[in-house]
C-alpha cells in the first residue's frame, strides 16, 4: 500500500546524524557507522557498524537509530541491522579520532590547551579526596561543561564504584581506549581492567606508564575540565602528573581536624618543587548538621582555613593567596549516595553537602590568572 508521504534516503541519513555514539560522543554518520539504508515504500533498512563484535553500546545504539527513523513521517517498519567493522575500518576510525587530539602526545600537556586541569590531592587517605572528585565532576557536567576524571589512585582505585560504573569496561578501538560515561562524565581507571577486587602490585614505573597511558591513548574528545583523582601523599604519581601534565592545578582536600591540616599541607607543599598552581582548598566534613539546627563539629574546625593560610605563606606573594574554596559538611548522605554510584550532587542537589559542593564547582568554571602556588624552587628533587 501507498504511503501518502514518501520517504527518502537523504532523510533517513539526515536523521541518523541525530543519533551519537555513547561511547565517543559523535554521530555515528561522522564516524562512518552506517553501512547501508535501503528505503521501499514505508520500509526502512538500516546496517549500522559497530566498533566491536561485543560492542556493550549494542542495544542502546540499536534502540536509538530505530527511534529517530520511526518517527519520520511516511516510515512504517524499519530494519536494523548490526553490523562489526573490519580490522581496517577500526583503524581508520581510531586514526580519525587520534588526529583530533592536536598538539602533543599527551593533549592536555600542551600549554594552549583549552581543558582545564585539577589533580585533586590530599595528605593522607580518608578525607573523603575521591568523593570530592566525582561531585565536582559530575556537579561541573549538569552545568553544561563536558568533564573527564582521570583515576591516578593506581593502588587505591574507587573512582569506577562512586560513579556506578563498575560494570562498564572500556572499548578499545585499534589502539585507542573509548572510556566509559557515566552521568556525563568520561573516566579512566585501573579498576576498569582488573578481575573484581584484584590488587594492583606494580612498580613506580608501571604506574607512570599507565597515567600516561590514560592520558595520551584514551579518546576524551573536547574537554571543558578534566580532574585527575591523586593517591593520596606526595610519592611517584604526584611528581609524573606534574612532569606529564605540568599546567595541572592542585586542589587539597582535608578535614577540620588539626592534624589532618599539617598533613595536607605536604600535599600541597609539592608544587613548590613542581611550581604549579594551587587552586585552592576543600575543607570536608566540616560539621554534622543535627536536627535541631545546630552543628556538631565531630573533627574539630579550622583544618581547611589553616592549610590555605600556612600555603599562601609558602608562595612569598600576599597578592596570590590561596583560597578556601569552601567547607562540605558531614554528611551520611554523601557516603551513601557514593555507595550506590549516584553522587549526591546529582541524586540531592537541594542537601546542604550537595549546595556546597555546587558552590565550590560554581568558582573552579571561574579561570582565574592570578591562582596561588607559585614555585619558590621550580625544580623537581
Amino acid at each position: 500500500m501507498a504511503t501518502a508521504h514518501q520517504v527518502s534516503e537523504e532523510v533517513v541519513r539526515e536523521a541518523l546524524s541525530r543519533v551519537d555514539d555513547p561511547e565517543i560522543g559523535k554521530p555515528i554518520t561522522e564516524l562512518g557507522m552506517v553501512e547501508s539504508v535501503t528505503v521501499s515504500g514505508g520500509d526502512v533498512k538500516v546496517g549500522i557498524y559497530l566498533t566491536i563484535a561485543g560492542c556493550p553500546m549494542r542495544e542502546t545504539i540499536q534502540s536509538d537509530v530505530r527511534a529517530v527513523v520511526e518517527e519520520l513521517e511516511g516510515v512504517e517498519r524499519v530494519e536494523v541491522e548490526m553490523h562489526t567493522m573490519s580490522d581496517e575500518q577500526r583503524r581508520a576510525l581510531s586514526e580519525k579520532l587520534r588526529s583530533e587530539q592536536t598538539g602533543p602526545v599527551i593533549p592536555f600537556a600542551d600549554p594552549d590547551t583549552r581543558t582545564r586541569i585539577f589533580a585533586v590531592a590530599s595528605g593522607k587517605g580518608g578525607v573523603g579526596k575521591s568523593s570530592m572528585t566525582v561531585n565536582l565532576a559530575t556537579a561541573l557536567a549538569a552545568q553544561g561543561l563536558s568533564v573527564g576524571i582521570v583515576d591516578a589512585d593506581i593502588y587505591g582505585h574507587s573512582i569506577p564504584g562512586l560513579m556506578g560504573s563498575v560494570d562498564k569496561a572500556p572499548t578499545v578501538v585499534d589502539d585507542m581506549i573509548m572510556p566509559p560515561i557515566t552521568h556525563d562524565v568520561r573516566h579512566i581507571s585501573i579498576g576498569q581492567f582488573v578481575e573484581g577486587n584484584a590488587p594492583v602490585v606494580w612498580r613506580g614505573p608501571m604506574l607512570t606508564r599507565a597515567i600516561q597511558q590514560f592520558l595520551a591513548d584514551v579518546y576524551w574528545g573536547d574537554l571543558d575540565v578534566l580532574f585527575m583523582d591523586l593517591p593520596p601523599g606526595t610519592g611517584d604519581v604526584a611528581i609524573t602528573v606534574a612532569q606529564l601534565v605540568p599546567n595541572a592545578e592542585l586542589i587539597i582536600v582535608t578535614t577540620p581536624q588539626a592534624a589532618a591540616a599539617e598533613v595536607a599541607e605536604r600535599a600541597g607543599t609539592i608544587a613548590q618543587q613542581t611550581d604549579q598552581k594551587i587552586a585552592g582548598v576543600i575543607e570536608n566534613m566540616s560539621g554534622l548538621l543535627l536536627d535541631d539546627g545546630s552543628v556538631l563539629n565531630v573533627f574539630g574546625e579550622g583544618g581547611g582555613q589553616q592549610v590555605a593560610e600556612r600555603l599562601s605563606q609558602l608562595t612569598g606573594n600576599p597578592d596570590e593567596e590561596v583560597p578556601l574554596l569552601g567547607s562540605v559538611p558531614l554528611d551520611p548522605k554523601l557516603r551513601e549516595h557514593g555507595d550506590t554510584g549516584s553522587p549526591i550532587v546529582i541524586s540531592e542537589p537541594d542537601s546542604p553537602a550537595a549546595q556546597a559542593i555546587n558552590k565550590i564547582a560554581g568558582q573552579l568554571k571561574v579561570r582565574r590568572d592570578s591562582l596561588a602556588g607559585k614555585s619558590l624552587n621550580p625544580q623537581v628533587r
